[in-house]
């Protein structure tokens, strides 16, 4: 192993290596090699001889406004909670005049959203299931590097390395790729410490002659990307209830990143330690039989992404059941809030042991060792959002109609496969039961999807604030009738009138969804809100008092869209109202000046602020 300390250094040693043909890997997400990505791809772009091919998902970046709004908004918060972030270079490019002919970059799974309108990245995504990339996209290619993040610990007589965040694909190739070295062809394994990275034992720490060169250099170490905590609404609370309610003690549990997650993390907790509360909510939702009892044996936690939702129930004492292996917790990779790390960089190692980093093919698939997992994924519930769900129980999770991917597919399809091979299992898809655009409500529960993630046959549970259903075994009817019992009041009766009209649905099949308006869920929760419970930020936040008052505001402006009415009624709303010092902070923080267009600013805000649902 050749320890570097200049990453320029580093990558001409790999130019000099591997020859002028390069196919690297870099991991998803935070465990890219930043600084030997930017370094190699500074001399792809200084000379068109050498040939530059990456393979990779998930490329972070910080947070861009889309308004002048937002940019005040966002403007000095990027710079406090982003400050030396390092981007990667080919992303800059990919944004600006695009990527020199001799440069490729490749995601099999893009940051939300963050890429709808560019069309070289648009045209390079890889469509496949995460468990599958080792097979289907990197061991198919010439890779001949993979260049990677990692963590290392000082504290004994000789460093420790780890891959920390990322063993997901790396461990499912890394045997291969050295066994195609052994037979001839060319390959380098290299490493670039992060001391900001969670140094991770167990199956992601890796001896230092696994790799072939390390860059170890202080001045190309920074601040790793963080997921800032986002606001959880009233309904994804709701949802949140009525999720945790599924979830057996005893049991596995799976939960993604972002305000849902945080809803079922939270309403878990409630259950746990202020059971009579969460029993008194639930009865108020639902009259169905559901799993109420605090957690006396705890959960298990096998999940593609550890998130800051397993850290807090394993503050919490819910995520204590051991598996064989006696892990609580497996995962492949991982991505969460500056609290999430520092927590788990302050944790004694015999405490981290408990979380075991692996490989991808591990927590995404039941194929090898399969005995083993069967006994540790007793009672699991595995649960991924959704953007659509149809009438018959397909779900739309990544992809625009006209063919634009919004993020991928990643693990969704593995947990769903799972969960139908696991006898006692359940796939819960979660969605809200509607969303704003242009400032008109549209039902995220359709009668025909224009693209498909997960197919109706696969169909299994679907979660929204308005309630569970249950639609595996059931027949056509049956999940017509009980997805449009889960929707907005508003949209119920044409779903049902649709199916009717096309004989999915008898006439004598009453659907009763009257009581889906979100003012219920408001009603709901207004007494416990009133005692501190359910606030909009669960487990703290980046943002400062007047960030979290002027970022509500803006929400609801972005769901006004560039409809002229909702924006008219909306400035009317707030053409005479008098801000409070909450909202007054919040003006003077988004520097909301006297001038013409600083006033019209100032009463849509205001007026945002009165029209937002709580």
């Amino acid at each position: 192993m050749r320890k570097f300390a200049d990453a320029d250094a580093l990558a001409g040693w790999i130019v000099e290596t591997l020859g002028r043909e390069i196919v690297t890997g870099l991991p998803l997400g935070i465990g890219k090699a930043t600084h030997v990505a930017n370094a190699l791809f500074a001399r792809a772009k200084a000379d068109p001889a050498l040939r530059l091919e990456i393979l990779t998902a998930l490329t972070l970046e910080r947070p861009r406004a889309t308004s002048d709004l937002q940019a005040r908004m966002l403007g000095p918060f990027v710079e406090r909670v982003f400050e030396g972030y390092v981007e990667l270079d080919y992303a800059r490019a990919l944004r600006g005049d695009g990527l020199p002919g001799n440069v490729h970059v490749s995601e099999f799974f893009v940051n939300s959203g963050a890429w709808l309108s560019n069309e070289a990245a648009q045209q390079a995504y890889i469509s496949v299931n995460y468990s599958a990339v080792a097979t289907d996209v990197i061991l198919k290619r010439p890779i001949n590097l993979l260049a990677q993040l990692i963590a290392v610990d000082e504290s004994g007589p000789r460093p420790r390395y780890s891959l920390s965040s990322n063993p997901d694909i790396t461990l499912d190739v890394l045997p291969e790729l050295k066994a195609r070295r052994e037979a001839g062809e060319q390959f380098l394994f290299v490493g670039q410490v992060n001391r900001d990275l969670p140094f991770m034992p167990g199956s992601a720490e890796m001896p230092a002659d696994a790799f072939d060169a390390i860059l170890d250099d202080p001045s190309a170490e920074f601040p790793v990307f963080t997921v800032p905590r986002g606001p959880v609404s009233t309904a994804d609370y709701v949802a949140g209830l009525h999720a945790a309610s599924l979830v057996r003690d005893g049991g596995t549990l799976q939960i993604g990143i972002g305000s849902l997650g945080d809803a079922v993390t939270y309403a878990l907790i409630l259950r746990h330690r202020n059971n009579a509360l969460f029993r008194q909510l639930l009865a108020q939702i639902t009259d169905e039989p559901r799993e109420t009892a605090p957690f006396e044996h705890g959960l298990y936690a096998s999940s593609e992404m550890f998130v800051d939702g397993f850290l807090e129930l394993y503050d919490a004492g819910i995520l204590k059941r051991r598996s064989d292996s006696g892990h609580v917790l497996h995962a492949a990779f991982f991505a969460g809030s500056r609290d999430f790390l520092n927590r788990l960089k302050a944790m004694p190692e015999d405490r981290r042991r408990d979380f075991d980093m692996t490989a991808v093919s591990f927590t995404n698939a039941l194929y090898g060792g399969e005995d083993a997992k069967r006994r540790d994924r007793v009672h699991a519930r595995f649960l991924n959002n959704a953007m659509k769900i149809d009438v018959l129980g397909a779900a739309q999770s990544d992809t625009l109609g006209d063919g634009r991917v919004v993020s991928g597919v990643g693990g969704q399809h593995d947990f769903v496969e799972q969960a139908l091979a696991l006898r006692g299992a359940n796939s819960i898809m979660m969605l809200p039961s509607h969303r704003i655009r242009d400032g008109k409500a549209h039902s995220n529960i359709v009668w025909q999807l224009d693209r498909t993630t997960i197919p109706r046959h696969m169909r299994d549970v679907v979660v929204t604030e308005y309630g569970v259903a249950w639609l595996k075994g059931a027949s056509d009817a049956e999940c017509i009738a009980r997805m449009a019992a889960i929707a907005d009041h508003r949209f119920a009766g044409s779903l049902a009138s649709t199916a009717r009209k096309a004989g999915k649905l008898g006439s004598d099949t009453a659907i009763d969804a009257g009581a889906n308006r979100h003012e219920r869920l408001r009603e709901l929760l207004a007494g416990p809100r009133r005692d501190g419970f359910f606030p909009e930020f669960p487990f703290g936040s980046d943002f400062t008092k007047a960030e979290r008052t002027a970022l509500s505001a803006l929400t609801y402006l972005k769901e006004c869209g560039e409809a002229k009415g909702a924006l008219a009624r909306t400035f009317a709303t707030g053409l005479f109202a008098a801000p409070d010092g909450e909202e007054r902070a919040a003006l003077d923080r988004l520097g909301i000046g006297a001038s013409v267009k600083e006033r019209l600013y100032r009463r849509l805000l205001l007026g945002a602020w009165r029209s937002a649902p709580h």
